[in-house]
């Protein structure tokens, strides 16, 4: 199951740049997880520091 991204996110793109397969892109107001790409590793849940990435 993907990991998606809360409303709880700041937009820091510390998920983006942790994401080892660029499934994260900023969006509007905050970023977005590509449900398609993401390889559920959850490098962006253990960088976060809102805790706003989390598995779905």
């Amino acid at each position: 199951m993907a990991y998606i991204i809360s409303d709880d996110c700041i937009s820091c793109g510390a998920c983006a740049a942790e994401c080892p397969v660029s499934a994260i892109s900023e969006g509007d107001g905050k970023y977005n997880i590509d449900a398609d790409t993401c390889v559920e590793c959850g490098a962006c849940a253990g960088v976060c520091p809102v805790s706003a990435p989390s598995a779905e």
